[in-house]
């Protein structure tokens, strides 16, 4: 997903949810900053760089290739965009090595998406935020894995998009970076092929380009992990579930909802909005942002301020207590989401987002900077 669904879809979806306007702010911005997150960023404010949440191209690029640079890389890119669905997941006559990696592929409903918001209950705003997007995204990002592999995320490069008038257009695929993607003629970016069953390009949905991020597209494609059998992508319906079920989310998260559960859409809240929203989702546009804006002003009547990455950067420089800032709030909040992500993988067996240690069986025995949220831990008797 990109910033026109988790910063502006996502301050639509608190509002009616009954944040107030300046808690959705914060709650969006806080969505969005989880795609901005960067060692190189967290750097700049003197920060811990354990707190990443994404990487940038030249950081995936500067990687090291070896066991603790792949599960640095996993660490991040499964833990906040590609949320592994089922850890347990069975597939037949398979390596433990493909079974780890199958485990990781990312899909909405799983019990990690649970684990993800009950993580955030009763915590920040910025917490409730990284929540929002790791859910965002477990329904644009499925079928693919928050892990480098050719085996599960390479894909043909048979991909049809579906049109609105339910005829088939052939997608094809440059490699061109940086470059705009033409989709009046179904010319898209992706990166290169690389036989390396671990190199970096074939991290995430790279093979697919932008089209998991586009709300409008319905398309037909190949997975690797799906031995190449046909797959139907339909963004426009998964996006809907998405922005509904961030609602239900949110307000259990606000306490209107006792329990939150995997599969549960507040369908009632979003009815007299589904035509517009729905209007949204299908315009064929690479990027909705001034639609969801317009959209959230209405629904607000305030206005919603430009993404600034910038924005809270000399408050956390500045701060003697910088735990009590807006980034601080959001650096423990993205700490505690990597430890639980991590600590689940580990603990199903898996190691390719590293080893995890149980504080409360063994004491502490991880990377300092995570002691702050050791000590937060135990002040909050969680």
């Amino acid at each position: 997903m990109q910033a026109d669904f988790h910063y502006y879809a996502t301050y639509c979806a608190a509002i009616l949810a009954g944040y107030s306007h300046e808690e959705a702010l914060s709650l969006c911005y806080s969505d969005q900053f989880v795609d901005c997150c960067t060692k190189t960023f967290l750097k700049s404010i003197s920060a811990s760089i354990h707190a990443a949440t994404s990487q940038t191209q030249a950081e995936l690029v500067d990687t090291r290739a070896d066991i603790v640079g792949l599960q640095d890389i996993t660490r991040i890119w499964a833990s906040f965009h590609f949320l592994p669905k089922d850890l347990y997941a069975k597939t037949p006559r398979a390596t433990k090595t493909y079974k780890n990696k199958y485990r990781l592929i990312c899909g909405p409903n799983g019990e990690l998406v649970k684990d993800t918001v009950e993580l955030a209950k009763d915590k920040s705003i910025q917490a409730a935020g990284i929540a929002m997007h790791v859910l965002a995204d477990t329904w644009a990002h499925m079928n693919f894995a928050g892990t480098p592999s050719l085996a599960i995320n390479n894909t043909s490069n048979d991909f049809y998009e579906i049109l609105f008038d339910n005829t088939e257009q052939k997608i094809s695929f440059k490699h061109a970076p940086g470059a705009a993607d033409d989709i009046e003629n179904s010319v898209y970016n992706s990166t290169v092929f690389n036989p390396s069953e671990t190199n970096i390009l074939n991290l995430g949905h790279g093979h697919a380009g932008h089209l998991p991020d586009y709300s409008f597209i319905r398309y037909k494609y190949l997975p690797a992990w799906g031995s190449y059998r046909e797959f139907l992508k339909d963004n426009p319906s998964d996006y809907m579930k998405a922005f509904s079920q961030m609602i239900f989310a949110m307000k259990y998260l606000r306490g209107e909802a006792e329990e939150f559960t995997t599969d549960t859409y507040d369908e009632k809240t979003v009815e007299p909005y589904k035509d517009r929203i729905h209007e949204i989702l299908t315009k064929r546009q690479p990027d909705a942002s001034e639609d969801w804006k317009r959209f959230g002003e209405e629904l607000s009547g305030k206005d919603i301020p430009d993404f600034d990455v910038m924005t809270y950067s000399e408050e956390y420089k500045n701060a003697e207590d910088k735990n009590d800032t807006f980034l601080g709030r959001f650096i423990l909040a993205a700490l505690s989401q990597k430890s639980m992500v991590t600590n689940k993988i580990f603990t199903s067996g898996n190691g390719l987002a590293g080893y995890s240690i149980d504080y409360n069986k063994k004491g502490f025995g991880g990377i300092k900077d995570y002691m702050k949220l050791v000590k937060q831990n135990l002040r909050s008797g969680s």
